[in-house]
Protein backbone atom coordinates (compact mmCIF):
# COMPACT_ATOMS: atom_id res chain seq x y z
CA UNK A 1 0.00 0.00 0.00
CA UNK A 2 0.93 3.50 -0.97
CA UNK A 3 0.26 6.61 1.30
CA UNK A 4 0.55 9.81 -0.06
CA UNK A 5 0.59 13.11 1.55
CA UNK A 6 0.31 16.74 0.90
CA UNK A 7 -1.16 19.73 2.27
CA UNK A 8 -3.98 21.96 0.73
CA UNK A 9 -4.17 25.63 0.81
CA UNK A 10 -7.55 26.42 0.29
CA UNK A 11 -10.64 26.22 3.06
CA UNK A 12 -12.38 24.16 -0.16
CA UNK A 13 -10.60 22.83 -3.48
CA UNK A 14 -10.63 19.91 -5.70
CA UNK A 15 -7.13 18.07 -6.31
CA UNK A 16 -6.70 15.75 -9.26
CA UNK A 17 -4.45 13.14 -8.19
CA UNK A 18 -4.93 10.64 -11.06
CA UNK A 19 -1.17 10.85 -11.74
CA UNK A 20 0.09 9.75 -8.50
CA UNK A 21 -2.41 6.90 -8.23
CA UNK A 22 -1.59 5.71 -11.93
CA UNK A 23 2.07 6.01 -10.93
CA UNK A 24 1.15 4.20 -7.48
CA UNK A 25 -0.08 1.27 -9.90
CA UNK A 26 2.94 1.26 -11.60
CA UNK A 27 5.26 1.35 -8.41
CA UNK A 28 3.64 -1.82 -6.69
CA UNK A 29 4.28 -4.17 -10.20
CA UNK A 30 0.41 -5.28 -10.74
CA UNK A 31 -0.77 -5.89 -14.18
CA UNK A 32 -4.25 -7.14 -13.47
CA UNK A 33 -6.56 -5.91 -10.49
CA UNK A 34 -8.09 -3.15 -8.80
CA UNK A 35 -6.89 -0.46 -7.33
CA UNK A 36 -8.66 0.87 -4.12
CA UNK A 37 -7.74 4.79 -3.44
CA UNK A 38 -9.27 5.59 0.44
CA UNK A 39 -8.86 8.93 2.53
CA UNK A 40 -9.25 7.93 6.30
CA UNK A 41 -10.38 12.22 6.77
CA UNK A 42 -14.19 12.91 7.29
CA UNK A 43 -14.20 16.58 6.32
CA UNK A 44 -12.44 15.20 2.40
CA UNK A 45 -13.16 12.60 -0.07
CA UNK A 46 -12.30 10.87 -2.72
CA UNK A 47 -14.22 10.62 -6.19
CA UNK A 48 -14.16 10.06 -9.93
CA UNK A 49 -14.86 13.22 -11.63
CA UNK A 50 -14.32 14.85 -15.13
CA UNK A 51 -10.62 16.02 -14.96
CA UNK A 52 -10.65 18.08 -18.62
CA UNK A 53 -12.50 21.68 -17.74
CA UNK A 54 -11.54 23.04 -14.61
CA UNK A 55 -14.85 25.54 -14.29
CA UNK A 56 -16.27 22.17 -13.76
CA UNK A 57 -14.74 21.56 -10.75
CA UNK A 58 -15.61 25.30 -9.22
CA UNK A 59 -19.54 24.77 -10.31
CA UNK A 60 -18.85 21.04 -8.45
CA UNK A 61 -17.95 23.06 -5.32
CA UNK A 62 -20.93 25.72 -5.87
CA UNK A 63 -23.57 23.07 -5.99
CA UNK A 64 -21.81 21.13 -2.91
CA UNK A 65 -21.86 25.16 -0.95
CA UNK A 66 -25.47 25.02 -1.64
CA UNK A 67 -26.47 21.80 -0.61
CA UNK A 68 -24.14 22.20 2.24
CA UNK A 69 -23.74 26.03 3.40
CA UNK A 70 -21.08 26.49 5.88
CA UNK A 71 -23.38 29.83 6.86
CA UNK A 72 -25.97 27.77 8.26
CA UNK A 73 -26.29 26.99 12.14
CA UNK A 74 -25.79 23.01 12.55
CA UNK A 75 -26.35 20.90 15.52
CA UNK A 76 -22.79 19.36 15.33
CA UNK A 77 -20.43 21.30 18.21
CA UNK A 78 -17.68 21.67 15.62
CA UNK A 79 -17.57 24.45 13.18
CA UNK A 80 -17.14 22.53 10.59
CA UNK A 81 -20.84 20.29 10.41
CA UNK A 82 -20.61 21.42 6.80
CA UNK A 83 -17.38 20.06 5.44
CA UNK A 84 -18.25 16.84 7.23
CA UNK A 85 -21.79 16.45 5.23
CA UNK A 86 -19.87 17.65 1.76
CA UNK A 87 -17.69 14.72 2.49
CA UNK A 88 -20.65 12.31 3.23
CA UNK A 89 -22.00 12.98 0.09
CA UNK A 90 -19.20 12.63 -2.15
CA UNK A 91 -17.36 9.12 -1.16
CA UNK A 92 -14.28 8.61 0.92
CA UNK A 93 -13.21 5.85 -1.71
CA UNK A 94 -13.28 4.68 -5.15
CA UNK A 95 -12.60 1.15 -6.97
CA UNK A 96 -10.65 1.75 -10.48
CA UNK A 97 -9.76 -1.24 -12.74
CA UNK A 98 -5.86 -1.88 -13.58
CA UNK A 99 -5.77 -3.60 -17.15
CA UNK A 100 -2.22 -4.10 -18.33
CA UNK A 101 -0.24 -2.51 -15.30
CA UNK A 102 -2.52 0.97 -16.15
CA UNK A 103 -5.13 2.25 -14.15
CA UNK A 104 -8.42 1.89 -16.39
CA UNK A 105 -10.03 5.76 -16.76
CA UNK A 106 -12.56 6.51 -19.40
CA UNK A 107 -11.58 9.78 -21.62
CA UNK A 108 -12.46 12.42 -19.71
CA UNK A 109 -12.20 10.56 -15.65
CA UNK A 110 -9.83 11.09 -13.48
CA UNK A 111 -9.54 10.41 -9.57
CA UNK A 112 -10.26 13.97 -7.18
CA UNK A 113 -9.10 14.78 -3.65
CA UNK A 114 -11.75 17.05 -2.09
CA UNK A 115 -10.84 19.30 0.91
CA UNK A 116 -14.20 20.67 2.77
CA UNK A 117 -11.95 22.01 5.47
CA UNK A 118 -8.64 23.22 5.13
CA UNK A 119 -6.52 24.24 4.49
CA UNK A 120 -4.68 21.67 6.21
CA UNK A 121 -0.66 21.19 6.18
CA UNK A 122 -1.11 17.34 5.78
CA UNK A 123 -3.98 14.90 4.38
CA UNK A 124 -3.51 11.43 3.51
CA UNK A 125 -4.80 9.08 1.21
CA UNK A 126 -3.90 5.22 0.63
CA UNK A 127 -3.28 3.64 -2.68
CA UNK A 128 -3.98 -0.35 -2.53
CA UNK A 129 -3.63 -2.23 -5.60
CA UNK A 130 -4.88 -5.86 -5.24
CA UNK A 131 -3.91 -8.77 -8.08
CA UNK A 132 -7.16 -10.40 -9.55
Amino acid sequence: MKTLKFPTSHKTQLMDISNEVSEAVIESGIKEGICVVFTPHTTASIFMFENQDPALRRDLLNALNRVAPSDVDYLHVGKNAAAHLKSSRMGNSVSIPVVNAKVLFGKWQGVFFGEFDGPRQQREVYVKVIAG
